[in-house]
């Protein structure tokens, strides 16, 4: 099921305490923490240039390549907006906070008497909060509510807080990086996966389709006035 609107209260509220904790300094240094890293830029940049050196012939694959080739220059333009936004993070000194780092629907869970369950706790890291705040009206949460109408509801709970353009817009579009990263590596390194092979392209296709989290990104992105860069 959907989030309902007194879902999306409750998540504020969760949220918040989940970065107002202050974590032990043993507990602190064992979890990672933010250094902006180019390494899923780096892994999509690589397969742009592999793909071209090399032939595919399972039917996903080729389709990725097409999808790949075709976008080839909005994706050069995504990596390369990611790696300013991050350098200009790097030089900074944003405040961080115990985010959870992966916090989409799939990871809110509801059970059949409405409680909501915060899951998937593998990946915690101290970083600004705009890493987990990205996912609120960034269409990562589910249908039912538009971008406007997800952060009324969630910072009713949540409270007033300041967010950073830069670091908002840097992890929205960091996400979209790590996803053509991770579903690249997965659908051209291997025939393996059966049926979850095409879902997996949809998944990846998802992106650069019209109403995409790329498309948000791009709207909502204060540090280039919503702008969506022109095909190349």
């Amino acid at each position: 099921m959907g989030l309902s609107d007194e879902h999306w209260r409750e998540f504020g509220a969760a949220l918040k305490q989940i970065h107002s904790v202050v974590l032990p300094p043993a507990l602190a240094g064992r979890i990672q923490h933010e250094t902006w890293s180019p390494r899923w830029r780096e892994i999509v940049q690589a397969w742009l240039e592999r793909i071209e050196r090399r032939p595919f012939s399972e039917p996903v694959a080729v389709k990725v390549v097409a999808l790949l080739r075709a976008n080839r220059g909005e994706i050069l333009d995504l990596v390369a907006r990611t790696g300013r936004l991050a350098h200009t993070l790097q030089s900074g000194s944003p405040g961080s906070v115990l985010c959870h780092s992966d916090i989409h629907a799939g990871n809110l869970l509801i059970t059949t008497g409405g409680a909501l369950y915060i899951v998937d706790w593998d990946a915690p890291i101290l970083a600004p909060r705009e890493h987990d705040l990205m996912y609120v009206g960034g269409g990562l949460c589910g249908a039912g509510h538009t971008p406007a109408e997800e952060e009324a509801l969630f910072y009713e709970r949540y409270g007033p807080v300041e967010i950073d353009p830069v670091a908002l817009a840097y992890y929205r579009y960091e996400r979209i990086v790590q996803d053509i990263a991770a579903y690249c590596d997965q659908l051209l390194l291997s025939d393996e996966g059966g049926a979850d092979r095409e879902q997996s392209f949809r998944y990846l296709a998802s992106n650069f389709q019209p109403g995409s989290v790329l498309e948000i990104a791009y709207r909502f992105d204060r540090t280039r006035g919503g702008q969506r860069p022109p095909p190349r």
